[in-house]
Parts: structure tokens; C-alpha cells; sequence
């Protein structure tokens, strides 16, 4: 099959973009004379625009309003790796000749005309492996274990850091960065054992980095009021394309299941990711991709197993001290 031209379309955030990026890297293997487009919101631009697999970034509204081309080349073929309705039924409307969807979303039956059948809610595998599954029809092989995955180059062009930012990095101590909201994506850790991890950590050994968007500053006053002086308050301070390098030149970042979380472990950065065991949001389908990745994530006992009942009581079992020896380790 002759394409030159595959558009990627995984419109929501961050760390979904980020282990969408493989397809990218999968699919140059395979058309290497191909142009590979990747449709998302623009603020997810800055992280897609480090692939180096990914040829140009279209941007969602663009999409639906003009008739694009990847880098002059029409569009051969659409993956919606996300299914949204309004993307499908734009992408027909543009004539594209190959469209890429699942079989469990009626509309993709009318709108797409190469079917997948893939159903997320019940799998074991990784959000990666589920989303590779969707080139079957375009290479032979789509079954990839994460050590195969987590060695892909996805994030490799990072701008350079601005010196207004890389002179908060110390040079003599260790530089670690605490994220510790979400924006409301993932189950949190406790705030108080995220100033308990910071009291413990020697100052003379560690520089400590908060971070987290303008908006979600307000929601650690606790944290500020109580260990700020220990702590560089870094909340909305970097573009996003200045915050992923600033990932990349420290040395570890501790979260949850969220973008910055999945961003470490791409760019090379010791990622620790505190996750609860209950599906569908327990590491088997979302801990992040990397050479260097800890998961701190308690045990699943089968009398405590419901999302909302439950998520308090695995979040409380995960004690600082445990946290606190895997930055150490290194």
C-alpha cells in the first residue's frame, strides 16, 4: 500500500498525546517516504513538535474549518486514535480515502470505511499497545511488549533552555520536581505527604521544584504556606515548551498519572508515578513510558476495588518514605 501522506488525530491532553506519539515513530518505519501529520489542540503543540517522526502538527480548529495538507501532500489516510464524532464525520467530508476507526463507535460505521475492533474498557493492555492496535491494516505488526516501546525515541528535539530558566537549575544538588495536581485527570496524592516528602529531603542534597499550571497554584497554598521555604515555586511560570526541557535537564519528577509524569519518562528524566490499582486508571494501562520510570502503586485487594469508594484509601497506603528512597537511588 503506496500512502504519502497519514494524519494522527488525538485531540485531548497531554499525556495521551505522549503515548500516542509511537504510532508516529512506527509508522516512519514503515512509509519512510510518508509525511506524517498529527491533528491535536494547540496546546498540546509544543509536545507533539518533539517528535521528530512527526512532520507537521495540524491544529484541531484549522481542521475543521479549511481543508489541510501535510506539508502540500493531501491527506491519504486518517487514524482517529480518539474517536470524536465531529473529526469523523470532517474527515469524510474531505474525502479522505482512508479512514481509520473502531468498530464500537456507531457513527465510525458510516464515516470511517477501515474498521478496527478494539475495545479499551476490559483490556490489559498498556493506552500505547491499545493505541498502536489501530495500524493493523497499514503494517504487519502491531503487538509491541513496553520494553520494546519505552526504547522509541518519540521526544528527542527539545528547545533549548533560556538561561531565565536554567539558572534556577543547581549545578552542585540534585534537582527534583513535585507536580502534585492534575487538573483533575488522575487520583491525587495527599498534599500533606507531599510537604512531608519535602521536610525530609536534605536541603543540602536536593533542590526542590513545585510545579503545576497558573490556575492550580492556588490549590497549594497549603503546601507554599508550610514548606515554601524549602521549595522553588515554578507553577506557571514556562511555556510548555520551556517546562519540557526543564524536565529533561532535572533529574527526577514525582506525580501522578498526568502529562508532566508521561513527559519524564519520554524525555529521560527519572519518572516516579503514584498510581492506585483500580481500573481502569492503575498503571497496567497508564504508567509512563520510559528507560528510567519507578511505580509506587499499593496492592489490590479484591474487598476494595471500586473507583470512587476506594481511590482515598490506596492513595493513604502510599507513605512519603517510600517516595522519598526511590529518589534517593539515584
Amino acid at each position: 500500500m503506496e500512502l504519502k501522506s497519514i494524519l494522527i488525530s488525538r485531540t485531548d491532553s497531554i499525556g495521551d498525546v505522549v503515548l500516542t506519539l509511537p504510532l508516529a515513530y512506527i509508522l516512519k518505519q514503515n512509509y519512510p517516504n510518508a509525511v506524517i501529520g498529527f491533528l491535536g489542540k494547540k496546546y498540546t503543540q509544543p509536545v507533539i513538535e518533539t517528535c521528530t517522526y512527526v512532520d507537521q502538527f495540524i491544529d484541531l480548529d484549522d481542521f475543521m474549518q479549511n481543508e489541510v495538507t501535510i506539508k502540500g501532500q493531501k491527506i491519504d489516510c486518517i487514524i482517529h486514535v480518539l474517536p470524536k464524532s465531529a473529526i469523523a464525520k470532517r474527515a469524510k467530508s474531505l474525502k479522505i480515502p482512508i479512514r481509520i476507526g473502531t468498530k464500537n463507535r456507531l457513527y465510525h460505521w458510516w464515516t470511517c470505511n477501515k474498521l478496527i475492533k478494539l475495545s479499551r474498557k476490559n483490556s490489559d493492555l498498556h493506552e500505547s499497545q491499545l493505541n498502536i492496535q489501530l495500524l493493523s491494516t497499514l503494517v504487519k505488526k502491531v503487538d509491541y511488549p513496553l520494553s520494546e516501546i519505552s526504547q522509541m525515541p518519540i521526544m528527542t528535539r527539545i528547545q533549548n533552555l533560556d538561561s531565565n530558566f536554567s539558572h534556577l537549575l543547581s549545578s552542585d544538588k540534585k534537582n527534583i520536581i513535585l507536580h502534585p495536581k492534575s487538573q483533575g485527570s488522575a487520583r491525587e496524592w495527599p498534599i500533606e505527604e507531599y510537604i512531608q516528602l519535602i521536610q525530609n529531603l536534605d536541603p543540602n542534597k536536593y533542590k526542590i521544584f513545585v510545579s503545576g499550571t497558573e490556575k492550580e497554584r492556588a490549590q497549594l497554598d497549603t503546601l507554599f504556606n508550610t514548606a515554601g521555604n524549602w521549595v522553588t515555586d515554578i507553577c506557571g511560570k514556562m511555556p510548555l515548551g520551556q517546562f519540557i526541557a526543564f524536565i529533561q535537564k532535572a533529574d527526577a519528577l514525582v506525580a501522578c498519572s498526568t502529562g508532566p509524569l508521561h513527559i519524564a519518562a519520554s524525555v529521560g528524566t527519572h519518572a516516579i508515578g503514584i498510581f492506585i490499582p483500580i481500573r481502569p486508571v492503575h498503571p497496567g494501562r497508564w504508567q509512563p513510558i520510559g528507560k528510567n520510570v519507578d511505580i509506587v502503586c499499593p496492592k489490590l485487594l479484591p474487598e476494595k476495588n471500586n473507583l470512587e469508594s476506594d481511590a482515598n484509601f490506596y492513595l493513604n497506603e502510599i507513605k512519603n518514605k517510600e517516595v522519598q528512597l526511590l529518589i534517593m537511588k539515584y
